[in-house]
């Protein structure tokens, strides 16, 4: 058995294949007011654990604000953006269902 111990900036991203896991994890550090990504979606499940912050999810056809203490998940295949909100950063870490980033951007 081999143990991977990896060291992260704040905000990295990292392929679960790469320490033989599988999942991949993006980290989020987000200081401004309106960022984000575009509407896109993924062939697998993520979900979205907010440390702290406050930001505007549009999954699917809802709208939903998630704050630092919340769990979102987003269902294979279903379109998903968020903007970060005023109030303080945004810090979240997001699971990816699968060992590799896939995304198909719809925006």
């Amino acid at each position: 058995m081999t143990i991977h111990l990896r060291d992260l900036t704040t905000d990295e991203d990292i392929e679960g294949y790469l320490l033989g896991s599988p999942v991949s994890i993006m980290r989020e550090f987000i200081t401004t007011p309106g960022r984000g990504p575009r509407l896109h979606r993924h062939p697998y499940a993520e979900t979205f654990v907010i440390r702290r912050g406050r930001a505007l999810f549009t999954v699917g056809d809802d709208q939903v604000v998630g704050a630092g203490g919340q769990i979102l998940v987003v269902p294979a295949l279903v379109s998903h953006r968020f903007e970060v909100l005023d109030g303080g950063t945004y810090e979240a870490t997001h699971i990816h269902a699968n060992d590799r980033f896939v995304t198909e951007w719809l925006e």
